[in-house]
C-alpha cells in the first residue's frame, strides 16, 4: 500500500493514535513542512516545463532539431528544481513525511521532477515538430512552420496552465480539504477550449494539423492534457480530489512479484476493445523479488490480418478475443535463467485480437457478414500506460529513487503481426512514454513490398484512408515523421526512424527473421519463395548500415515462421558464430557492439531461383 497522504500521516503519525494524542504529539510545523515541500514540487515542475518547452521550440527554429541533451540553458532550468527543493524539502524525512513513499529520498524526488520536465517537454516537441529530429518542421513551408509554432505555443500554455490549475486544487485539498473537483474540471475544459480557438486562428480552417503531424487539433490538445495529468501525478504523492489517469491509483492495483496476472482493461475508461467488441486483456508478470522490475521484455502476439468481408468472416473467432489467450513463455519470454538472460525481467504479453497488425486507431469495420473493431494501436498504448503505472507504484514503494522513465530498460517487440505492430508503435515508447532505453525486436515481420498493386504499401494506403469499412483510423497513431501508406513498408519505416534513433545506445531496431518464411511470402503476396528471398536479400543490402538498424537473418532452408520464441532456435542456432539469445542480450548489455548476423547458407542450391546476397555480408 502507498503511504497515507493525510496531514496527520505527513506529520509521521501512527494510524492507531487518538486524535487528541496526535494533536499533542505532532507539531504543526511538521505538517506545514510536508505541505510546503509538496507545493514547491508542483510549482517548480510547472515552471521548469514552461521554461524548457520555450527552449525546445527555439532550438527547433534556430537549428532544426530539439535541444541537445547537454544544452546549458536546459540544464540551468533543471537546476532550479534542485535549488527549490533543497530549500523547501529539508531532508529525506520531509519528503517521506509528505507521502511520496516510504523510501523516496530528496535526491530521488529531485531526479523525478527533473526527468518529468525533460520528458514532457520532449514529448510535446516531438509530437509537434516530427520527432526529436523535427522532420515535419524541416519539410514544412513557411505557413506550415507558422502553424507548428503556434500549435507548440498553445500546447505549452495548455500543459503548464492545466498542470498549474491541477496543482492548486491538490494543494488546496491538502491544506483545507475543500477543493471542488467539478469546478476545477470546468476550468480545465475552458483552458482547452481557448487553446483550440487559438490554434484555429493561427493555422486556419479547416484544420491543417492532420496534414502536418497526423493529428487533428482536438487530439493534439487531448494528448497534451494527458501530459499535464502525468506531470501532476509526478509532483504529488496523492492527486485527490482529482481523478487522474496517470500514476498510482486504486484502479491500478499493485501486482504480485514473479507471478503472471491477466489484466482486463475497462473499455469505458481506457478506450480499448477487441475485434468482437469484448474487453482487451493482456498479461503482466513483474520481475521476481530481488530483481529490478523496470527491466521489461514485451511481446505482441501474431495472428495474421484481415481486410475484407470474406477474409474477416473466414478468420477464426478466437482471433477476435484476448480473454482466452495464455501467456507466452518460450524463447525470449522464458522464465528459465538457463534459457534466457531476460528470465527474471518483467514480462508483458499483448494478445492480438483486432486483425489490424496493432495499427487500428478505434475504427469499426462493418461488413455484411461480420463487424470488426480496429483498436490495435489504442490497445497497445493503454496496456503500456497500465504497465507504467504499476511500475510507478512499485518503484515508489520500494526504492529511494522512485519511478522515472529513464530507469526503464525494455525489449519491445512481437512476432508476425505483432512484429508489424512493433514497427508502428515503437515511436510511442520513445517519444510519448519517454522510455529511451528501449530496443525494438520485430520478428518475422519484414514488411517487404512486392512491387505490385496488391502489397504491404497498398494495405497501408487502404488502412490510412477514410473509406469505410476498410479504414482503420491509423493515421493519428503513426509517427508524425512517417504517416503515409508507404510507412507500412519495413524499410521505409526504418529509414524514417533512423534520424531519431541511437540518442541512447539501446535505441535500435533488431530485425529477426528466417530467410525462408512461407507465411511472410503468402501474407505479403509475393508470387514465389525465390521472389521473397531475393527481395529480402536486396532489402538487406539497401538498408545495411542504417542508423539504429541491425539484422539477425538465419538461412534455414526449411520453411520457418517466427524464430525468437522457438527455443531451439533462440538458444541453439548460431549465425556468424552467435546465437540469437546472446545477440539480443548484447543489444541490452553492450548495444553499441551489436553487428548484423546474416548468413548466405545453401539457399541458392536448395531453392532454385534464389540468388546470392548482392552485397558482402561478412
Amino acid at each position: 500500500m502507498r503511504i497515507g497522504h493525510t496531514l496527520l500521516r505527513r506529520a509521521g503519525l501512527v494510524g492507531g493514535l487518538s486524535l487528541a494524542f496526535a494533536a499533542s504529539a505532532a507539531p504543526t510545523h511538521a505538517a506545514d513542512a510536508a505541505l510546503s515541500c509538496e507545493q514547491a514540487a508542483g510549482k517548480s515542475l510547472v515552471s521548469c516545463i514552461g521554461a524548457v518547452a520555450k527552449l525546445q521550440e527555439k532550438c527547433v527554429v534556430d537549428s532544426g532539431t530539439t535541444c541537445a541533451p547537454d544544452d546549458a540553458k536546459v540544464a540551468k532550468a533543471l537546476a532550479r528544481i534542485a535549488k527549490t527543493l533543497a530549500k523547501k524539502c529539508v531532508g529525506d524525512a520531509t519528503v517521506q513525511g509528505a507521502g511520496y513513499g516510504p523510501s523516496l529520498t530528496l535526491a530521488g524526488l529531485t531526479t523525478r521532477l527533473q526527468t518529468s520536465c525533460k520528458a514532457e517537454t520532449s514529448s510535446l516537441a516531438a509530437r509537434t515538430f516530427g520527432g526529436p529530429q523535427a522532420a515535419v518542421w524541416a519539410a514544412a513551408d513557411a505557413s506550415g512552420r507558422a502553424c507548428l509554432q503556434a500549435a507548440h505555443e498553445q500546447g505549452r500554455k495548455l500543459l503548464t496552465a492545466r498542470a498549474k490549475r491541477q496543482n492548486a486544487c491538490v494543494d488546496k485539498q491538502r491544506k483545507s480539504g475543500n477543493c471542488d473537483a467539478g469546478k476545477t474540471d470546468d476550468k480545465l475544459a475552458a483552458l482547452a477550449g481557448h487553446a483550440s480557438v487559438s490554434i484555429a486562428l493561427a493555422c486556419g480552417v479547416p484544420d491543417p494539423l492532420p496534414g502536418l503531424i497526423t493529428l487533428p487539433a482536438a487530439e493534439y490538445l487531448a494528448r497534451t492534457e494527458a501530459q499535464a495529468r502525468c506531470a501532476t501525478a509526478a509532483a504529488h504523492p496523492d492527486a485527490a480530489p482529482l481523478a487522474l489517469d496517470c500514476g498510482p491509483r486504486a484502479s491500478v492495483p499493485a501486482a504480485p512479484r514473479g507471478t503472471a496476472v491477466q489484466i482486463v482493461l475497462d473499455p469505458a475508461t481506457t478506450g480499448t476493445l477487441c475485434g468482437n467488441g469484448s474487453p482487451y486483456a493482456f498479461w503482466l508478470r513483474l520481475a521476481p523479488n530481488g530483481q529490478p522490475p523496470e527491466n521489461i521484455v514485451l511481446q505482441m502476439q501474431g495472428g495474421g490480418v484481415c481486410l475484407s468481408d470474406s477474409d474477416c468472416a473466414g478468420t477464426s473467432p478466437s482471433l477476435f478475443s484476448a480473454l482466452d489467450d495464455p501467456l507466452s513463455q518460450t524463447g525470449i519470454m522464458s522464465n528459465d535463467p538457463a534459457v534466457s538472460p531476460f528470465a527474471n525481467w518483467t514480462k508483458v504479453y499483448l494478445p492480438y485480437c483486432t486483425q489490424d497488425i496493432f495499427a487500428g486507431g478505434g475504427a469499426t469495420s462493418v461488413f455484411p457478414d461480420i463487424t470488426v473493431q480496429r483498436y490495435g494501436a489504442r490497445d497497445v498504448r493503454a496496456a503500456l500506460q497500465y504497465v507504467r503505472d504499476v511500475l510507478w507504484r512499485e518503484l515508489d514503494e520500494t526504492t529511494p529513487e522512485g519511478y522515472n522513465p529513464e530507469r526503464v530498460r525494455m525489449l519491445f517487440g512481437g512476432t508476425s503481426a505483432g512484429g508489424f505492430g512493433t514497427l508502428y508503435n515503437y515511436h510511442y515508447v520513445l517519444d510519448d512514454l519517454q522510455w529511451a532505453h528501449t530496443s525494438a525486436w520485430p520478428d518475422a515481420s519484414l514488411a517487404l513490398d512486392n512491387g505490385s498493386a496488391a502489397s504491404v504499401k497498398t494495405l497501408g494506403a487502404i488502412a490510412l484512408g477514410t473509406t469505410p469499412p476498410y479504414a482503420w483510423g491509423t493515421q493519428a497513431y503513426l509517427p508524425p515523421y512517417c504517416a503515409t501508406g508507404d510507412c507500412f513498408v519495413g524499410p521505409t519505416m526504418y529509414a524514417a526512424s533512423a534520424p531519431r534513433l541511437k540518442a541512447v545506445p539501446e535505441q535500435q531496431f533488431l530485425v529477426l527473421s528466417n530467410q525462408v518464411d512461407g507465411t511472410q511470402e503468402a501474407t505479403t503476396l509475393f508470387p514465389s519463395m525465390p521472389a521473397f528471398v531475393n527481395t529480402l536479400r536486396q532489402s538487406y543490402c539497401s538498408t545495411a548500415g542504417t542508423n539504429g538498424l541491425h539484422y539477425f537473418l538465419p538461412a534455414i532452408p526449411t520453411d520457418t515462421h517466427v524464430i525468437a520464441i522457438r527455443q531451439n532456435l533462440y538458444t541453439g542456432y548460431a549465425v556468424d558464430g552467435i546465437i540469437m539469445r546472446d545477440w539480443l542480450d548484447q543489444a541490452m548489455s553492450a548495444p553499441d557492439a551489436v553487428v548484423d548476423a546474416v548468413e548466405e547458407g545453401t539457399l541458392v542450391t536448395s531453392i532454385p531461383g534464389v540468388t546470392p546476397f548482392p552485397c558482402p555480408i561478412d
